[in-house]
């Protein structure tokens, strides 16, 4: 009799183990949220270390490379064996081989990295890369606005600097959570939509950007983004500039066409890129 209470209490001793490593097997997520006060909700890996993503790489393409990569680790967690906590999405997360022939896990389109200044991993809990260059910022689910570090080219095939004359460099502007890019009217004033028609018939060509959410990255100014209603819809502004994207840019990341529309016009005077930047539109 003693032998049988000694073996029961042995076999109650394991099953308890048994569900208590489960549980940590069941709520240990490959890809999980965190949150810290400086940059809010953003995701992290299982150790929950900060993933950051590079505007450079808008267009999904990995553009960190050669001495970029000592400071700015690849991010791999095999696809299709990684967990996810409940409130990510795992089809939002992909695979790609980077020119270097190496795996990295991409977010929304995005690459995802490791801070890694000086080769030295970025401790646990901390999100120290945020914001760098203007260019590097922690990956988060909710982003309204993002930015994008590209060549500019219209449709003519013409790629153009920042000050909008022929040329090859990067321009710093804003785009949404997957890389498509936004556009001011220059003929708007502050917070009044002049282009899109009352019954929408031309929202096509420039579909206004519709929202209510104003997530934003921590080097921008929350409050200089605002939402207006437009004939019941909902239109993110930004320094009184109401937002649009372009139709013929057919939501391809990176793709910024409309800044020689339409050709008649000097490249930029109509449909610029929207940045950060920007002068306060006019009342």
């Amino acid at each position: 009799m003693k032998n049988i209470r000694v073996l029961l209490i042995v076999s109650s001793i394991i099953v308890i183990l048994s569900c208590k490593k489960n549980a940590t097997v069941a709520i240990s997520a490959t890809i999980h949220l965190d949150s810290t006060a400086t940059v809010g909700i953003h995701i992290v890996d299982k150790d929950g270390r900060s993933l950051y993503y590079f505007a450079n790489d808008v267009n999904g393409v990995s553009n960190c490379t050669g001495g970029c990569l000592a400071t700015w680790t690849p991010y791999y967690a095999d696809t299709t064996s990684a967990t996810f906590s409940s409130d990510l999405t795992a089809a939002d997360f992909k695979t790609k081989i980077t020119g270097a022939g190496t795996y990295q896990t991409t977010y929304k389109g995005w690459p995802l990295y490791y801070y890694t200044p000086g080769g030295i991993m970025e401790p646990i809990g901390q999100t120290a890369g945020e914001g760098i260059g203007g260019n590097w910022f922690v990956a988060k689910t909710n982003y309204s606005i993002t930015v994008a570090n590209f060549q500019l080219t219209g449709l003519n095939g013409v790629n153009y600097l920042s000050n909008y004359t022929p040329g090859n460099g990067l321009t710093n502007y804003l785009c949404d959570d997957k890389g498509h890019t936004l556009y001011f009217f220059a003929k708007d004033s502050a917070y009044k939509n002049k282009f899109t028609k009352a019954d929408f018939s031309n929202n096509l060509t420039f579909p206004i950007y519709e929202t209510d959410n104003i997530t934003v990255p921590s080097t921008f100014d929350k409050t200089l983004f605002a939402v207006v209603t437009f004939n019941g819809k909902k239109q993110l502004t930004y320094k009184g500039w109401p937002l649009y994207y372009y139709g013929a840019d057919s939501l391809i990341r990176g793709s910024n066409r409309a800044v020689n529309f339409p050709a008649t016009q000097p490249v930029g005077s109509i449909w610029p890129v929207a940045t950060k930047d920007a002068v306060l539109a006019p009342r």
